[in-house]
């Protein structure tokens, strides 16, 4: 505890609790039907509200009639050489008949298309259609016909709309609110034909289903049905003027086939909406694999703080994500076989990676990158060695990596081998890398890697690194098995290995911070009220007020305005003592000189409050007085903040603080709401995290303290996100263990 001798002025023992999300009931589920009007339209409680007016539950249309229509409507079809419609027709024909539904063809001019009778408008059609297909320049005229005729679902392959521009995106305007009005829910515009695919339906297993806002980046996952992997479905959003990738992302975590859920994402429309739909995932332990394009993105935003000059929009994005369970990845490949591996493994029954290879250099550079990559590589015990000895010569190496110096053809030892190291209860996954077939020996070890995998609940990895692919071993043996995940390269195993685990650890603990999020405003928000200034910068003193009243420690310390006054204060407040220059928009007083520290006498404090306003004289800067503070010198300095992403509102973030926070930008992020072990997280992803526990013989931190800051912190955040725009507790002193925090300078500008 700080203490008589830490604390304010008006206040010194320590504020009760008060954690944002803390222990959670177990999570309600809330089913489509529930949540959704006939149209698929979401129709949520307008309470299931937090305290910021954001709803709390995934809105989740029902898809099922949009991927699996009993009627659909082509309205545009046509059957004449050259045009571009007759091909999409033609195909949307094909379609139609695998899944069992009814085509109608519309055109105003034509008596029939393909030899199905052509009706002139949706409203002449013989019965009320699932899905129409607009296949027309211009899908807004069409939108009230639709309505008019109940139709459920429309896809708008038109382009031209927001991707072209700012006429472009009037446009899409336009028709963004023509299907609001209407009820009906539309795909597009500029999409294309990939939700109609012909999927394979003679493969088994989890599915993956797929998400993608550029049809073409889906095509390597698609194309994973040719190695046995099966696809359930396929959203290409487009331009997403109604369903998002949210809206496909809730539904998929529904569907009892979806294993996992592959998405290509290149920009979110609505960033709570995305988070509440990876909670709905994250709650029913459905891994989502995501790539998200615009890593470079900076973020153009002004910010008079350090906290929204070191969160660019990227990095948002990525806690974002990290939150609520999302592996992000770069690459497409590592898109496929990552959502791959995760669709189909079991969980795991240990951490431990043990590692085969018939090549004691292999075995070492994949243990190398694995170990870099955070995976776990036990080594085996005394016992299991010795057993494993029995079939692999003494002078070769089997702690793990385990090197057999070339496995086994002709006999039974080969398959003894990889028994004994999966029955080894530290190993939770083998993995062996092949890195050019050698036959017969990388035949045999194949086999021998898929028979043992078939008896076992443990995940069997292997790696063919054969550039060529066409391998007996590869294409018919390793593919052919549903229980042995197959890669091409080193990197994309490790990456796919790493999330599989991250993800089950993540789901294991996981309790969806949206549960407790508060819903009405804490006593503290009222007593804020009266210091917000809106479109200003408050001062020092008015910012350290607004931390109080969320019961954030200040040190103890006078505003005022004469030196006479001045003496008195530094009197009350106790030697030595620092004076600052307080005002409005008045940021990173060191830099000016307005901030004189350590100070011991009468005299020094008067001619510092001379010094302080001759110089905001001079700068030209309006004060509101002079700040006599409590000196506070032992701890590590942080800087906690709130800032405001367009995307998902506002965000906290926690990092080394002092002079040179924007030199060492080792900051995290998390976007509200989030939990005490969201908090603690963030803390851990820290590169200079070793201060926190003492270095060069210092004492460790007081880390609860900084914990609850950080919620307190995300408390403001969610109660006046719409009016402070940043806030930057800079530097926040957190002292020795169990003397608590001290915030010794505070910024924040409201909206």
């Amino acid at each position: 505890m700080l203490g008589s001798t830490h604390g304010t002025l008006t206040t010194d023992s320590r504020p009760a609790r008060v954690v944002a999300c803390g222990e959670r009931p177990a999570p309600a589920v809330h089913s489509s039907t529930a949540d959704t009007d006939s149209t698929g339209r979401p129709t949520s409680p307008a309470a299931d509200l937090d305290v910021s007016g954001r709803p709390l539950h995934a809105d989740v249309p029902d898809l099922d009639r949009f991927f699996h229509p009993e009627s659909v409507a082509v309205i545009g079809a046509s059957d004449a050489d050259g045009r571009p419609n007759t091909g999409i027709t033609r195909q949307l024909i094909a379609w139609a008949q695998r899944v069992g539904a009814r085509l109608h063809p519309v055109h105003p001019t034509r008596q029939s298309v393909f030899g199905i009778p052509c009706a002139p408008s949706v409203g002449d059609l013989p019965e009320q259609v699932d899905l129409a297909v607009l296949l027309v320049g211009d899908p807004l005229p069409v939108i009230e016909e639709l309505a008019e005729a109940k139709v459920r679902f429309a896809v708008a392959f038109a382009s031209g709309f927001a991707e072209t521009g700012e006429a472009g995106a009037l446009a899409q305007a336009r028709l963004a609110a023509a299907v609001e009005r209407s009820g009906l829910r539309l795909l597009g515009p500029n999409t294309n034909l990939n939700a109609f695919e012909t999927f394979r339906d003679d493969l088994d297993g989890p599915a993956i289903a797929l998400i993608t806002q550029s049809g073409h980046q889906g095509r390597p996952v698609f194309a994973m049905q040719e190695l046995g992997v099966r696809l359930s479905h396929w959203a290409p959003t487009g331009n997403e003027a109604d369903l998002e990738t949210s809206d496909f992302l809730a539904y998929f975590a529904e569907q009892p086939e979806v294993g996992a859920i592959a998405c290509y994402v290149e920009g979110l429309k609505d960033g709570r909406a995305f988070l509440l739909a990876a909670d709905r995932a994250a709650r029913r332990g459905v891994p989502v694999v995501a790539v998200k394009v615009g890593r470079t993105e900076t973020g153009a935003r002004m910010a008079a703080s350090h906290t929204g000059k070191l969160t660019g929009a990227d990095a948002v994005v990525d806690a974002a994500m990290r939150q609520y369970g999302v592996l992000r990845v770069d690459g497409l490949d590592e898109l496929q076989d990552t959502a791959a591996l995760l669709a189909r493994a079991r969980p795991p029954q240990a951490e431990g990676v043990a590692v085969y290879s018939i090549s004691g250099g292999t075995g070492a550079h994949f243990s190398d990158l694995a170990t870099e990559a955070g995976l776990h590589l036990p080594p085996l015990s005394a016992a299991k060695q010795a057993e494993l000895h029995q079939w692999i010569p003494e002078y070769l190496n089997v702690a793990n990596p385990i090197d057999n110096g070339g496995h086994p053809v002709g006999d039974w030892r080969g398959r003894k081998i990889i028994d004994a190291i999966l029955a080894d209860p530290s190993v939770g996954v083998l993995i062996c890398p092949i890195t050019g077939p050698f036959p017969p020996m990388s035949d045999k070890l194949a086999q021998d890697l898929v028979d043992a995998a078939e008896q076992t609940d443990k995940l069997v990895c292997v790696v063919w690194g054969s550039p060529v692919g066409t391998e007996d071993a590869y294409r018919r043996t390793l593919l052919g098995s549903s229980r042995v995940a197959t890669f091409r390269t080193f990197a994309n195993c490790i990456t796919a290995v790493r999330a599989w685990l991250d993800h089950h650890r993540f789901t294991a603990a996981y309790r969806s911070p949206f549960d407790e999020a508060p819903r009405t405003p804490s006593p503290s928000f009222r007593k804020t009220q009266a210091l917000m200034r809106p479109g200003q910068q408050l001062s020092e003193h008015a910012a350290k007020q607004l931390l109080r009243a969320y019961g954030i420690r200040v040190p103890r310390e006078q505003l005022v305005t004469s030196a006479a006054a001045a003496v008195r204060a530094a009197g009350l407040v106790g030697y030595p003592v620092v004076m600052k220059a307080s005002g409005a928009r008045l940021a990173h007083k060191t830099e000016l000189g307005l901030v004189k520290i350590g100070l011991t006498s009468a005299s020094q404090v008067r001619d510092g409050y001379r010094e302080l306003t001759d110089i905001a004289r001079y700068e030209g800067v309006d004060l509101d007085g002079v700040l006599v503070c409590q000196m506070v010198e032992r701890g590590v300095e942080m800087v906690v903040g709130v800032t405001h992403d367009q995307l998902f509102g506002p965000t906290v973030t926690v990092g080394l603080g002092g002079v040179l926070v924007e030199v060492l930008r080792d900051v995290a992020v998390r976007v509200p709401p989030f939990g005490e072990d969201q908090a603690r997280a963030m803390l851990w992803e820290l590169r200079g995290r070793a201060l926190l526990d003492g270095v060069r013989g210092g004492p460790p931190v007081d880390v609860d303290a900084l914990v609850e800051v950080v919620l307190r912190v995300q408390r403001m955040a969610l109660e006046l996100g719409d009016v402070l725009a940043e806030l930057d507790i800079n530097p926040l002193m957190v002292l020795p263990r169990g003397q608590g925090a001290v915030a010794l300078d505070a910024l924040a500008v409201c909206r």
